[in-house]
């Protein structure tokens, strides 16, 4: 009987959740999710002095916001460093490692001569075999492991196909340290030994990680697991994803005012497909989700298409996920961003009243809230520069008598107001555009803005009316 899948994610905690880390994240959730598995959390936060409880609180905040849950409660690798120690120490016994009392100053030396006889910069394992008797007084050592002296060691993986490495590259790399704490290459195999972890699932940055971690596998006996080393994200130019390419955590995709689900849609495509599909919902994600369709090359962030795929996710939500999602956003929105910290019962009932023709138009829902802020603007209202110059005495006579006219509808609705405008427009003998503009402009303060006749309706009779009256009675700039 085949062991149920097991899948983990494995971040420092050193920073935010990066949109890389997010993406493999994913693809673990969806492997462990596919086969019925299961995927665990493990905090990598041996790194004491870059590891904060605010980073860990963060990329704990952000995997909830992506909708990616875990089993399990989170395993944190620096309490498990008595079992780190308790390996290093069994390979030690069994003759798979053995103290190096090489000092900082002979492993300088080492390196250098290396580079200059132009070979890599490995430790020479000047220790490997001596008696530990001919050890210096006073000298803590580290452990090291013995790594085959010849031959190769061989990674199966699942995306980059059989992948081989010379043995004599791969040095005796360290697994504790002379002050007994342990190195993440052990760390991470323990971990994943102890944790039942069946599939690692990581960026390919980690290959050649993969056959010094075999050697440690091999060595306790233990099975060597199921590897998946996925291409990383580079940016619209080819080069590694990096800070100048925009947002690299995931909190500043949800400040910018992309959906989860969109986010989430996006990242699954980034180096894996099903056919031509473009759009998927979580079901179908978890239904087709297979590690064996990951792509070798790396795939370019393409911050275009996640706006248009995101701008697809908002129109096609429901306006109750829509009001959640801005509930949602509120506390992280950059303070760019003018919006109403807390929305009132009525600007509320206002704002889910336009919704259905404001997200026809956004790409995003700073964009949403952006096109919406004339619901909750304070009066009288500040005209843009575009806005006042539109706003001129004549502009202002049309709004007072259009002002007039509307006061007397009995049914104030889009279709009622615009039947007057344009009736107004007609009489006077004016293009609809040069009547309604101005009450555009008189209604939200700007030039651009959902249709007029909308906004008449969302703002209701007693605002609206207040608005024009404002503005028709204000002089021109």
């Amino acid at each position: 009987m085949t062991a149920p899948v097991v899948t983990r994610f494995a971040p420092s905690p050193t920073g935010f959740l990066h949109i890389g880390g997010a993406r493999t994240a994913l693809f673990n959730w969806l492997y462990a999710r596919h086969t019925g598995g299961k995927m665990l959390l493990r905090i990598e936060d041996t790194d004491r002095e870059r590891s904060t409880d605010a980073a860990i609180a963060a990329i704990l905040d952000g995997l909830s916001w992506l909708g990616i849950d875990w089993d399990g409660e989170p395993v944190y690798q620096f309490s498990r460093a008595e079992r780190h120690a308790e390996i290093a120490h069994a390979l030690l016994e069994s003759g798979a490692a053995y103290r190096c009392y090489a000092s900082a100053e002979e492993l300088t030396e080492m390196r250098e001569r290396a580079r200059a006889e132009g070979r890599p910069p490995l430790y020479d394992r000047r220790w490997r075999d001596r008696d530990p008797s001919e050890a210096p007084e006073g000298v803590p050592p580290v452990i090291r492991i013995k790594t085959p002296l010849d031959g190769e060691t061989i990674v199966e993986d699942r995306v980059q196909g059989r992948v081989s490495f010379a043995n004599k590259d791969l040095d005796d790399f360290i697994i504790l340290r002379s002050d007994g704490t342990p190195t993440y290459m052990l760390a991470v195999v323990v971990d994943d030994h102890d944790m039942g972890v069946t599939h690692v699932v990581r960026g390919d940055d980690h290959l050649t990680n993969a056959a010094r971690q075999s050697v440690i596998y091999q060595a306790m006996g233990w099975d060597v697991p199921s590897w998946s080393h996925i291409p990383l994200i580079h940016g619209p130019d080819g080069a590694k994803l990096s800070k100048r390419h925009g947002a690299l955590g995931v909190e500043a995709y949800r400040a910018m005012g992309y959906l989860p689900e969109a986010l989430r849609n996006y990242l699954v495509r980034l180096g894996w497909s099903h056919g031509d599909t473009e759009i998927f919902s979580t079901e179908e994600m978890i239904e087709w989700f297979d590690l064996d369709q990951i792509g070798r090359s790396a795939a370019r962030f393409d911050f275009a298409k996640l706006e248009n795929l995101n701008g697809h996710y908002i129109r096609t939500s429901s306006d109750e996920r829509l009001m959640e999602a801005i509930d949602t956003l509120l506390p992280h929105l950059d303070n760019n961003v003018t919006v109403a910290t807390t929305l009132t019962p009525e600007i509320r009932a206002r704002f889910a009243h336009a919704l259905p023709g404001l997200k026809e138009r956004a790409k995003t829902l700073v964009e949403l809230i952006d096109s919406a802020e004339y619901i909750w603007a304070k009066r009288p209202l500040s005209l843009d520069a575009k806005a006042a110059g539109i706003l001129t005495d004549e502009a202002r006579s049309h709004l007072a008598a259009m002002a007039e006219r509307l006061a007397k509808l009995p049914q104030w609705s889009a279709e009622a107001t615009e039947a007057e405008v344009r009736a107004y427009a007609e009489e006077t003998g004016l293009k609809l555009g040069k009547v309604a503009q101005p009450l555009r402009c008189a209604l939200t303060g700007r030039t651009t803005s959902p249709p007029v006749f909308d906004v008449l309706e969302t703002l209701g009779r007693e605002e609206s009316l207040a608005r024009l009256s404002d503005q028709a009675s204000s002089p021109a700039a």
